[in-house]
């Protein structure tokens, strides 16, 4: 008798109903996907902005406990009150570009102004509220696949974009983006899961001991733009090059702290080479013993500290999001970009490929 792989596979961890994200979005199919390895990590998906959903992952004791913010159905993220990028892919251009404005090739383009005078994370309508076309290639992988046509959200050419997600036997989540492009463009994609290893909804990350693999940052304005400076961390509550508490010097007398009402920055990775897969961030909750590592081949990685939550908004289970209940680490080049000829460049130009890598890897010590 031969026995499918899949009833290998271990039992579903997932809290959500799949039928609550079959919709039509935009007249797209939506739909919920499941990914999952030999150890038992779990992780749900959606193609309504390619968004993690679910991620079970064990602590110590071998209790599983889903470890990132979301909603129990579509519905949530397409009318979001709040926060709008829960778990999301974001696109074409993460972060911040100052004004929504940037020139190139002698073209001045104006980009939607979703963030006080600025566009963030690809303007009102970015990656993260389209829905992708979809194929499971196996249990443990997902191609996701979009086409951005010249002129959406005021960025030029058509871009093809291909993602893959991956949970490997090694408790590795790898996200993978590849895009091409048939007009010079910018481009800057980047994934924004928000974390807590307590687990979702279950207190503060201040406890949590965070080490980032970083000399400098960049440092911003009052409405979070570069300055254009690339500062040390040393002396500073920025310098995270040791694991220290996330909560210790958040509410530092500090400027940078202030303009993000806490960590909300992007620091500037030291690196061993331009594109290798190389260590980032690591995230270390002592209680469960869930730890986090990041690797990317980005050079730059922006640290959110759940700043703006303050407990309205409602997640899974029924689940408060309260202000520092979560992070994200989104690994990217660096915040406007485009108008900064001394930050690495996030032009793309026809034949040639863009490649980001990212990965989460949990395990617990």
């Amino acid at each position: 008798m031969m026995t499918s792989a899949c009833s290998k596979q271990p039992a579903l961890h997932s809290k959500v109903k799949r039928e609550n994200f079959q919709s039509v979005v935009d007249g797209k199919n939506t739909d919920l996907y499941t990914l999952k390895n030999k150890n038992g990590l779990e992780i749900t998906v959606t193609n309504f902005g390619a968004r993690v959903v679910e991620f079970f992952a064990p602590d110590k004791d071998g209790h599983f406990e889903d470890i990132v913010l979301g909603h129990d159905c579509i519905d949530k993220y397409v009318n979001f009150t709040g926060e709008r990028f829960l778990g999301a892919t974001i696109g074409r251009y993460g972060n911040r570009i100052s004004e929504g404005k940037f020139t190139l090739d002698s073209v001045q383009y104006q980009l939607p102004t979703n963030d006080r005078p600025n566009s963030l994370h690809g303007g009102t309508k970015g990656f993260d509220m389209v829905v992708w076309d979809v194929k499971q290639v196996s249990p443990g992988k997902l191609e996701l696949t979009y086409l951005s046509k010249d002129g959406e959200e005021g960025y030029p050419g058509n871009m093809d974009v291909k993602m893959t997600y991956e949970l490997t036997e090694n408790n590795e989540f790898i996200v993978t983006h590849h895009a091409t492009t048939d007009k010079r463009t910018v481009i800057n994609l980047t994934h924004h899961s928000f974390f807590n290893l307590h687990g979702a909804g279950n207190g503060t990350i201040n406890d949590h001991e965070l080490m980032l693999n970083a000399d400098k940052f960049t440092p911003v304005n009052g409405v979070l733009i570069p300055t254009g400076e690339q500062l040390t961390v040393e002396g500073t509550p920025m310098d995270f090059r040791k694991p220290t508490l996330i909560g210790e010097r958040v509410d530092n007398d500090y400027e940078q702290l202030k303009f993000g009402h806490g960590y909300d920055h992007n620091w500037i990775l030291t690196r061993q080479s331009k594109n290798n897969l190389e260590l980032a961030a690591t995230v270390y909750e002592p209680k469960s013993g869930r730890f986090l590592e990041v690797f990317t081949t980005e050079p730059g990685i922006q640290f959110y500290g759940g700043n703006f939550f303050d407990g309205t908004e409602i997640g899974k289970g029924g689940k408060s999001y309260e202000r520092r209940a979560s992070l994200a680490l989104e690994t990217q080049h660096f915040p406007d970009s485009p108008n900064h000829a001394d930050f690495p460049s996030t032009v793309l130009s026809p034949g040639e490929e863009y490649h980001h890598v990212c990965v989460y890897k949990v395990t617990v010590k």
